[in-house]
């Protein structure tokens, strides 16, 4: 299949071990006239979110977490209206703690003091009543990544790097803002380059990863519940019951049949006529899409820095490496 064209970035599909799909087109930072390729990192956006959630459970599977541990035990002094939201609550989008557009007092691109923005948090009231609702929450996760702090006792990043990137071997993956690391792709809007989001407190577990499509592609294959394999020793971040339950239909999303349910980190639901497990993800300037399939064994990944690209490329994508 031809790479779309509304496409500029990676796209690599993988079936086991054979590759079905793997383009690189377009540039990776216009000014600098470098080519988008394998070694380029682009920002994760809010696929990020399966690997915050991972982190959450891992954290789970050691007993320094609880699923049912409401957020007054890692936030003192958080606000009565935060009462009974628990880890299941924000790991399911199902805390009634709002997305960004509740926050419009938030420059996503500035950087602030983390102990300011959890304030801003708790200033503004839940949409509803833990447990009563969906609504997709980035503030959420963001909430999960300092409970990974608190929890581990380390930073939110040293603990990815430590605990998921380089045991898996994503040598090209990191969390945060970039501070001088090599092959990074600039995102752009309508060919202009926009600023970056604030990854490193803002950002923080709800989009701050960067990674490539290999990489990307050593992560699907490592947490797929039905992957080879029973423990992390198989090179595996969580254990087989874990795996399973963050792709458990934890809520309704009221999205429609194409997104029926949301997990850990994970959507569940029908993409151009087939079940997928999968997230997209949206960061000023990027584009960012992961997918696997349990009944065609396809594993799916679509990195982009152009803010154009859109839901039809991720369908060409699907329904072009269907039949392979």
């Amino acid at each position: 299949m031809p790479n779309p064209p509304a496409v500029s970035g990676s796209v690599l599909v993988m079936r086991g071990e054979s590759v079905l799909l793997e383009t690189h087109h377009g540039l990776a930072d216009a000014t600098a006239g470098t080519p988008c390729s394998a070694r380029t990192r682009f920002q994760l956006a809010s696929v990020s979110k399966q690997i915050t959630a991972t982190a959450v459970l891992q954290l789970v599977e050691r007993g320094a977490l609880g699923l049912d541990d409401p957020l007054d035990r890692w936030f003192a002094g958080s606000p009565e209206s935060w009462r009974g939201i628990t880890t299941h609550h924000l790991l399911a989008h199902t805390s009634g703690i709002g997305h960004w557009r509740e926050y419009p007092m938030l420059d996503l691109t500035a950087p602030m003091d983390p102990d300011e923005l959890l304030r801003v948090f708790a200033d503004v009231p839940p949409l509803f009543v833990a447990g009563a609702g969906w609504h997709y929450s980035s503030p959420g996760f963001v909430l999960l990544a300092h409970l990974v702090q608190r929890a581990a006792d380390e930073p939110y990043r040293d603990y990815l790097d430590r605990m998921v990137f380089t045991p898996l071997g994503m040598t090209r993956t990191f969390a945060g803002m970039p501070h001088g690391r090599d092959d990074l792709a600039r995102g752009y809007l309508d060919d202009e380059p926009v600023r970056s989001f604030e990854l490193d407190v803002v950002g923080m577990g709800a989009g701050d990863v960067w990674s490539t499509v290999g990489d990307m592609q050593t992560w699907l294959a490592a947490v797929r519940p039905d992957g080879d394999g029973d423990s992390r020793s198989a090179g595996h971040p969580l254990g087989p019951e874990t795996r399973r339950l963050m792709v458990a239909r934890h809520a309704a999303t009221g999205r429609g049949t194409d997104e029926s349910g949301y997990g850990y980190g994970w959507f569940l639901g029908s993409l151009a006529g087939e079940e997928w497990v999968h997230h997209s993800g949206e960061n000023a300037g990027f584009r960012a899409f992961d997918a696997w399939s349990a009944r065609s064994d396809r594993r799916v990944v679509m990195l982009s820095n152009q803010d154009r690209t859109d839901a039809t490329a991720v369908t060409a994508i699907l329904t072009g490496t269907a039949g392979h």
